[in-house]
């Protein structure tokens, strides 16, 4: 019994105390795990609302029941519940686009089934227009979560109880250089981020007014304790740069058997492996102090893209789903991307995303951005061929030409076919957008088409009280999102 808590002795070789060779070792072997791209893999989060009144608080009771049906599915995804009650689909390591969006479908269908017979839908918006943070989670881990980021202000509750994602999953790629190289796709990842932010941006309102961003969503992660949330610094290669990022990242909490998790300030995993103190840690604590990194990409054996808003609408996760395989996975599209994406740096400057320039533009300009537009434009217009050298099929490449044109070529995004939050409840958020509101700029040819020429978790209860829902089984290797 006394080998399962985190820090107790034993022969077991997890409960050995860490190095900071061992920790080192360890973290270069296993968060960028090489091979050809064969898998893909996909989250959602989902706000669950009203389906006729979005804009009112779903009650406790209600919402218990609606999570006790859904938690009986036959599910092929695993399904827990973020923070604040958010719903969220991991699905399974797929062996292609097309078996993981099938698999999806199928099981967003019964999840959408089973909360229509209480009334309820999952709503995919970035950010909650209409509620204030209120966590149902009453768990250790998210205690320790909101006591250490209220440190850095409002946005860590914000984060936690009020948004919603779609974060794709692909492998980290090959050992050797080239297009598909790890090392390439690390640093595209950087780059194509922002364009990915400002593409599906969609979240522009926080508590029924406007933020002044296409992304909230974004602006609150960027918001938040910054070494927590930034991307590995510069200048050393992609394994060595995540291995001294983690180790020199401030520990979250502590974790204990009884009572509150401790939350230290200022304590570095280096500093704990260091000093011992209150314990030494272990390779669990490890492990658990990954989960507690929020960078826009994270390496966990494979590349965990986290900077996209959830989409509205039936189809609307499919989208960034399937461009993002698409531009990372088909080597013509990769090469052409990256070239197309490299001159970004520039606007991107020294500071790591997302509390660089470019990432700042793209979420609060959106597709309004020249720049990001063409960017974008070379994007989606590499992804639509590659779709169809890799099998995509008809419905998922007539989908993504749907958004490009809708969007993309009229330099646009979600966010800025949403109506007031007044107007919001509703309108699109089940169904689909509607029709666009504003002024909508032409698909002219004056937008580039080439490289842009510069100027110089474990077992939940969503309850507030006593349990009374059953616990979701743990899934091995799931790590919480937020």
């Amino acid at each position: 019994m006394g080998l399962d808590i985190p820090g107790a002795t034993g022969s077991r070789p997890d409960a050995v105390p860490l190095d900071e060779s061992g920790a080192e070792d360890l973290l270069r072997g296993i968060c960028f795990k090489t091979g050809p791209p064969r898998t893909v893999g996909v989250e959602l989060e989902w706000l669950i609302h009203d389906r006729e009144r979005p804009d009112l608080p779903v009650g406790r009771e209600r919402l218990d029941s609606a999570v006790e049906a859904v938690r009986a599915l036959p599910l092929s995804a695993a399904l827990t519940f973020e923070p604040g009650g958010q719903l969220e689909l991991s699905s399974q390591p797929a062996g292609s686009l097309m078996e993981c969006v099938d698999t999806t479908a199928a099981d967003l269908a019964a999840v959408r089934a089973s909360l229509g017979a209480a009334g309820l839908a999952p709503v995919g918006l970035g950010v909650d227009p209409w509620q204030p943070p209120y966590r149902r989670l009453r768990e250790p881990r998210y205690e320790a979560m909101e006591a250490a980021l209220d440190r850095a202000g409002p946005a860590g509750r914000a984060m936690m109880c009020t948004s919603a994602s779609v974060q794709v999953c692909l492998d980290a790629g090959e050992e050797e250089p080239g297009p598909l190289g790890y090392g390439r796709r690390w640093q595209l990842a950087h780059l194509l981020g922002a364009v990915l932010v400002a593409a599906f941006a969609n979240s522009p309102f926080q508590q029924g007014r406007r933020t002044g961003w296409r992304s909230t969503r974004q602006s609150l992660w960027a918001d938040l304790d910054p070494g927590r949330t930034l991307a590995p610094g510069s200048g050393r290669a992609p394994r060595e740069a995540w291995a001294a990022h983690v180790l020199d990242t401030t520990v979250l909490c502590i974790r204990c058997e009884e009572g509150p998790w401790d939350v230290p300030e200022g304590l570095t995993f280096r500093e704990w492996i260091r000093t011992g103190s209150p314990r030494p840690p272990v390779r669990a604590d490890l492990d658990y102090h990954l989960t507690t990194l929020f960078p826009p990409i994270r390496p966990r054996g494979h590349l965990e893209l986290r900077m996209i808003d959830a989409q509205s609408g039936p189809d609307g996760w499919l989208v960034p789903l399937a461009v993002a395989t698409a531009l990372f996975d088909d080597p013509e599209a990769a090469e052409t991307v990256y070239r197309a994406v490299k001159p970004l740096a520039e606007t991107a400057g020294s500071p790591a995303a997302p509390r660089n320039p470019l990432w700042t533009k793209a979420a609060r300009e959106g597709l309004a951005d020249p720049e990001l537009r063409a960017a974008a434009t070379v994007c989606f217009g590499a992804a639509l061929p590659a779709l169809e050298r890799m099998g995509a099929s008809g419905a998922v490449r007539d989908t993504v030409a749907a958004f490009t044109d809708r969007y993309v070529a009229r330099g646009r995004c979600p966010a800025d076919d949403l109506p007031e939050p007044g107007d919001l409840a509703g309108r699109g958020l089940l169904t689909g957008p509607g029709k666009p509101t504003g002024p909508v700029p032409p698909a002219g040819p004056d937008v580039p088409t080439g490289p842009v020429d510069r100027p110089a978790r474990g077992p939940e209860r969503l309850v507030a009280g006593p349990p009374t829902i059953p616990p979701s089984p743990p899934r091995p290797g799931k790590a919480a999102s937020a």
